[in-house]
C-alpha cells in the first residue's frame, strides 16, 4: 500500500513539476530547448492579431453554421443589421436541413471536430501523451497543420494580477500566467469548474451566452479548446508549436462569443477578454503530438 501511495504521488509530482517555480528555477539550464526567448514583451507573437482573428471567425462562424438550427432564438434579439448578415445563411441552412430530414437523419450535418477539419484542414484532440508520467497530449488526429495556424486554444478563467487566485491554485497545474501577469486557469475540476460556471451564468444575457463551457465536459463544442493539455517540449522533443496572447476585440461578434473558451473572473467592461491561442512553429503531420515552451524568458 505504502509502495502504490509513493508511486501515485511520484506520478503527480512528474506532471506537476514543470509548474513549480523553484524547480523550474533550478532545472531552466539543463533543459535549454524548453526555453523560449522573445525580445521583449511587444514582440512574441507569431501571427498578428489580425490573423488569429481571421482564423478564430473563420471557425466559430463554420460552427454556428452547422448549429444553425440551434440558433433563432439568438438572431431574435440581435440588431437588424445582424439578422441582415445571417438572412443568407439562413436560406441556405433551410435547404441542408430540409435534405437531412429527409434521409432521417441529424439537423447536425456535421460534429465540431469535423467542422474544424473542413475549415482548416486538420483536427487535434487529446489521447495519452508520448512523454511517459505526462498524462494526456493533444495530438494532429487527420489532416495537416501548415506552420503559422492557429492550432487550439487555452480555456479557462480569466484573473486580473490583483485577483484572489489563491485557492483554485492549490494543486492545480494548469494555472496559465501570460507576459503582464494575467493568470488563466485552465483546470476542469474542483473549484475551478466551479467558479467558471458560476461566471458563465453570471455573464449570460437571455439566450446569449458570453462564453463556452461545454471544454469542461467531454463533449466540446469548439474544438480548439483544449490548450490546457498540450505538454512541455523536451530536449528530446521541440516544441512545434507556441503560446500567443490574444485580447478579444470589441467589435468581436456577439453572436461568437458562445465559442469562446475563456471567460473573466470579475465583470469589467473596460479590459478586454484575454485569450491564449497556440501557434503551429513549423508544418505538424497527422499523427504528432503538440509540444509547447511553458517558460518564455523576456529579454
Amino acid at each position: 500500500m505504502p509502495g502504490r501511495l509513493l508511486r501515485g504521488l511520484w506520478q503527480r509530482w512528474g506532471r506537476y513539476k514543470y509548474r513549480f517555480v523553484p524547480w523550474i528555477a533550478m532545472n531552466l539550464n539543463h533543459n535549454p530547448r524548453t526555453l523560449r526567448y522573445v525580445p521583449e514583451e511587444s514582440k512574441d507573437k507569431v501571427i498578428s492579431d489580425e490573423e488569429v482573428l481571421g482564423s478564430l471567425l473563420k471557425v466559430f462562424q463554420a460552427l454556428f453554421l452547422n448549429d444553425f438550427h440551434k440558433q433563432s432564438d439568438i438572431l431574435t434579439v440581435l440588431p437588424e443589421t445582424v439578422q441582415l448578415k445571417y438572412q443568407d445563411l439562413a436560406a441556405v441552412q433551410h435547404q441542408r436541413v430540409n435534405l437531412l430530414e429527409n434521409r432521417d437523419q441529424q439537423q447536425n450535418i456535421f460534429k465540431a471536430e469535423e467542422v474544424l477539419y473542413q475549415t482548416l484542414g486538420f483536427n487535434v484532440a487529446r489521447a495519452a501523451s508520448s512523454l511517459i508520467t505526462a498524462g494526456k497530449g493533444v495530438f494532429v488526429t487527420k489532416g495537416f497543420v501548415p506552420k503559422g495556424a492557429v492550432v487550439s486554444m487555452y480555456p479557462g478563467t480569466v484573473y486580473q494580477k490583483y485577483e484572489p487566485v489563491f485557492f483554485q491554485s492549490i494543486g492545480n497545474p494548469f494555472i496559465f500566467r501570460c507576459l503582464d501577469g494575467v493568470l488563466i486557469d485552465g483546470n476542469d475540476k474542483g473549484i475551478s469548474k466551479v467558479v467558471y460556471r458560476s461566471c458563465t451564468g453570471r455573464d449570460r444575457l437571455g439566450p446569449l451566452e458570453m462564453s463556452d463551457s461545454t471544454w469542461l465536459t467531454s463533449e466540446l463544442h469548439n474544438p480548439l479548446a483544449l490548450g490546457q493539455y498540450v505538454n512541455n517540449c523536451s530536449n528530446e522533443k521541440a516544441a512545434n508549436v507556441c503560446y500567443q496572447e490574444f485580447d478579444v476585440p470589441a467589435v468581436f461578434p456577439v453572436e461568437l462569443k458562445q465559442y469562446l473558451p475563456n471567460i473573466a473572473y470579475s465583470y469589467d467592461k473596460q479590459s478586454p477578454l484575454r485569450c491564449v491561442i497556440l501557434v503551429a512553429l513549423r508544418d505538424i503531420k497527422q499523427g504528432e503530438e503538440l509540444f509547447s515552451n511553458y517558460y518564455t524568458i523576456v529579454s
